[in-house]
């Protein structure tokens, strides 16, 4: 696969750790690993040194040229949701969108696109905290901020600061494979996808513990995909009544059972069709959806391919594509 080239958008006062999650999706390893580290260029209006919202400074390669080059630009920070982002960053993200590049927003960086009018009709996320702001702002957007992250195929929009890790191990599997995500998943200690959304981080994060019925029964249902999963028998695992076992697991994931073991289905598909000559009948089975048919369906409907044209994609690599 060629590494897709990223420009990663820097301004005044950003937060570093905004300013880090694609490197540490996509940038090297150390000490080297595996996945060849996509070539990332942080980006400025002004070239030059910039003072970070941490105390100290960082000196910034590229102007906002380097927009017109990259694969992916990301945009991973914006300092005020009230204030329009300037003409210039504004013009070089339209720019980058109607040439094709893959244009991302991160937590308050999804404004910045959405100032841009690359959002207009279409669907997006943002951070919790500023929903209202962006709705009032931005009418013709259509905002989904139960959503982790949103993908509309040329523009990934995420939520929140950790969501952003989220948002970038997806395009990392979208791009290079469920299998790299995966190994890079693992090494900075991640999920390689959270189920549900931001629901479950408003206001008050809900606990969770290794050993409480919950988890253990999730943890069960995870390692079990093959097995036929029905709510009644999972409450009953936990030791729940079925309407105390949904709330609460809808209070932990921000999902629901089904949507929950849908993706943890797929995730298993996925893995096999990239790393066994299974046949589509046999991942089917092994990966809980019972019959071929019906991994098509679930395979049309969230990645918008066949099982089969995922396999030719991703298990012998391809070439970067932002759709």
């Amino acid at each position: 696969m060629n590494a897709p080239s990223v420009a990663v958008l820097t301004f005044e006062g950003i937060n570093p750790f905004h300013l880090a999650v694609p490197s540490l999706v996509w940038g090297p390893e150390s000490p080297a690993g595996d996945m060849e580290p996509w070539p990332i260029t942080v980006a400025a209006v002004t070239p030059g040194r910039l003072t970070t919202s941490a105390g100290y400074s960082i000196d910034v390669p590229a102007g906002l040229g380097a927009l017109a080059e990259a694969d992916i630009v990301v945009v991973p920070w914006w300092s005020d949701p009230e204030s329009p982002t300037p003409a210039p960053v504004a013009a070089a993200l339209r720019g980058a969108h109607e040439r094709g590049a893959l244009v991302v927003g991160l937590c308050l960086g999804v404004f910045a696109l959405a100032d841009a009018g690359i959002l207009d009709g279409r669907t997006a996320t943002t951070h919790w905290k500023w929903v209202e702001t962006f709705r009032r702002r931005f009418p013709s957007v259509r905002l989904r901020p139960e959503e982790l992250y949103v993908d509309e195929g040329d523009i990934v929009t995420g939520a929140g600061a950790t969501a952003g890790i989220d948002t970038c191990l997806h395009l990392l599997a979208r791009t290079a494979g469920q299998v790299a995500a995966n190994r890079v998943a693992r090494r900075i200690v991640a999920a390689p996808h959270r189920p549900g959304g931001q629901a479950q981080f408003i206001e008050l994060p809900v606990p969770e513990k290794d050993d409480d019925p919950l988890t253990t029964v999730m943890n069960w249902a995870r390692s079990h995909p093959d097995v036929p999963h029905g709510i009644d028998d999972l409450a009953a695992r936990a030791h729940m009544s079925r309407s105390t076992f949904t709330r609460s697991f809808r209070a932990r994931t921000g999902t629901t059972v089904h949507s929950w073991l849908v993706a943890q289905r797929l995730a298993r598909a996925r893995h096999l069709l990239e790393t066994t000559a299974l046949g589509i009948d046999a991942v089917a089975a092994q990966s809980g959806f019972g019959t071929a048919a019906r991994l098509r369906e679930h395979f049309a409907t969230a990645l918008g391919t066949t099982p089969t044209r995922y396999r030719v994609e991703f298990s012998a690599g391809k070439s970067f594509s932002p759709s």
